[in-house]
């Protein structure tokens, strides 16, 4: 059976145990083994619960803790030059004048 403490580092994936995870219902026990849930009277289902809250508004939908997610970035190969945008623009103004 696992040792039931609080952690002082979030964990990977929200439950109950993370310092930053709070219940909406205000109803969680910690003094029970595993953390108990009174208001449906069963142990705490952690990031599956409707009431399940990040205080550091980063619980993703898949239980994953966002403070673990590193974010992927795409380069952009197809890049305007500005120059050439602003040629064609100047080249479309000059033939409405008829210049």
């Amino acid at each position: 059976m696992p040792n039931w403490t609080l952690s002082k580092e979030p964990t990977p994936i929200c439950n109950p145990l993370c310092r930053f995870f709070r219940c909406g219902k205000k109803v969680l026990d910690f003094r029970r083994n595993p953390p108990w849930c009174n208001w449906v009277d069963a142990p705490c289902i952690g990031y599956q619960c409707p009431y399940a809250q990040c205080i550091q508004v980063k619980l993703l939908p898949d239980g994953r803790c966002g403070l673990f997610v590193k974010r992927k970035t795409v380069e952009q190969e197809n890049v305007l030059d500005l120059s050439s945008v602003s040629a064609a623009k100047a080249k479309k103004k000059l033939d409405r004048l008829g210049l």
